[in-house]
C-alpha cells in the first residue's frame, strides 16, 4: 500500500477539511461539520440513494402520482440528513481509540482533540431525534422498518473486532434503506405480494460490499497491526476473485428484482448492464496495493452503479 493518501480523501474521511463553505462557519462549528461529513457530503449521498431506489421502485409498482413520489424523496432525504450525521457521530465515538492508530484518520475531530466523546454523544443523539421526527409523518410501517436497521447500525463500527464480513455488516445498514423507501410509500417490503424489494435489497448489499472493502484496502496495513478485521484483511490480495463472485450475485439480484417486478428492457439495459460494465471494469483495473487507486474505485463505483440503478428504475417508473 502507498503510504501517501489523497488530498481529498483525507479531507473527507480524515477530518481535516476546512475549505469552501465551510471556512464561513464559526471555527467551533467545523469539528461537527467533519464529525458529520458533510463537506462533501457524500456519506449522506450512500444512506440516501437506497431509498430512493426503493421509492422510485415503489411508485413503479403502484403507479404512484409524481407528486406522491417526490414528496416522499424529499421526507426521506431529510431523514438520511440526520440519520447520516447520527450514524457518523456514532462511529466516531467507538472508533475513537482505533482512530488514533491509522494515518487516514488520525486527525479526526476525537482523536485530534477538538471534540470531546460526549459532545460527540450529544450531537449524535440530537441528530437521531430530527431523523426520527421525519418518521412522524410518514406511514407507521416506516418506523417500524426504519426501527429493524437501529441494532446493526449501532453494532456496525464494533463489528471490526468481532468478524472479517464488516463490510457486509455495513451492506446490510446501508441496503437497508430500500425497504424503508418501500414502506414509505405504503408498500410492505417483506409480506407484500411483490417480493421485487427483497432482491433490489440483496442487490445492494452486494453493492455496498463490493465498493467497501476496495476502501478498506487503504487502510489495511494498519488495520493488520492493530488487529482490526475486514474483508480486505481476511482476503488480501485474493480479494479481486471475492469482488468478481461478489458482483454476480448482485446482478443475479437485480434481474430477480426486474423479473418479480415485471420491469422492462430499459430497467435491464441501464441498471443491469450498466452496473455490470461500470463495476466490472472498476474491479479489473483498481490496484488494491495503491490508496489513490482504491479511493478512485470507491469513488466510481459508488457514483457510477448509483448513477445507472437509479437510471433504471426511474425509466421504468417514468415509462409506466
Amino acid at each position: 500500500m502507498q503510504p501517501s493518501t489523497p488530498q481529498d480523501l483525507v479531507q473527507q474521511y480524515g477530518g481535516g477539511h476546512t475549505g469552501g463553505w465551510v471556512d464561513l462557519l464559526p471555527s467551533s462549528w467545523i469539528p461537527y461539520v467533519q464529525l458529520a461529513r458533510l463537506s462533501p457530503p457524500i456519506g449522506i449521498s450512500l444512506i440516501y440513494l437506497p431509498h430512493i431506489f426503493g421509492t422510485i421502485l415503489a411508485g413503479t409498482l403502484q403507479r404512484a402520482p409524481v407528486l406522491e413520489v417526490l414528496k416522499v424523496s424529499l421526507l426521506l432525504l431529510g431523514g438520511s440528513f440526520f440519520f447520516s450525521n447520527a450514524a457518523h457521530g456514532w462511529n466516531d465515538i467507538v472508533d475513537a481509540e482505533v482512530d488514533k492508530k491509522v494515518a487516514r484518520t488520525r486527525t479526526r475531530p476525537i482523536p485530534r482533540g477538538a471534540m470531546s466523546k460526549q459532545a460527540a454523544f450529544m450531537f449524535a443523539t440530537t441528530q437521531a431525534i430530527g431523523a426520527a421526527a421525519f418518521l412522524l409523518v410518514l406511514p407507521p410501517k416506516t418506523a417500524l422498518y426504519a426501527a429493524i436497521n437501529i441494532p446493526a447500525t449501532l453494532y456496525y463500527p464494533y463489528a471490526k473486532r468481532h468478524t472479517n464480513m464488516v463490510q457486509m455488516i455495513l451492506g446490510f445498514c446501508l441496503a437497508w434503506g430500500v425497504m424503508i423507501g418501500i414502506a414509505a410509500m405504503g408498500l410492505d417490503p417483506i409480506f407484500g405480494a411483490d417480493k421485487s424489494p427483497i432482491f433490489l435489497f440483496l442487490g445492494c448489499v452486494a453493492w455496498t460490499t463490493i465498493y467497501d472493502t476496495i476502501y478498506a484496502h487503504q487502510d489495511v496495513e494498519d488495520d493488520l497491526k492493530i488487529g482490526v478485521k475486514s474483508t480486505a484483511v481476511f482476503f488480501g490480495q485474493q480479494t479481486k476473485p471475492f469482488l468478481w463472485l461478489v458482483l454476480g450475485f448482485m446482478l443475479v439480484s437485480l434481474i430477480g428484482c426486474g423479473y418479480t417486478a415485471g420491469l422492462g428492457l430499459l430497467y435491464h439495459m441501464i441498471a443491469v448492464i450498466g452496473t455490470a460494465v461500470s463495476m466490472g471494469l472498476m474491479i479489473r483495473n483498481v490496484d488494491l496495493r495503491s490508496s489513490s487507486s482504491c479511493w478512485l474505485a470507491f469513488r466510481n463505483g459508488f457514483w457510477l452503479p448509483g448513477g445507472f440503478l437509479m437510471g433504471g428504475l426511474l425509466c421504468e417508473y417514468i415509462k409506466g
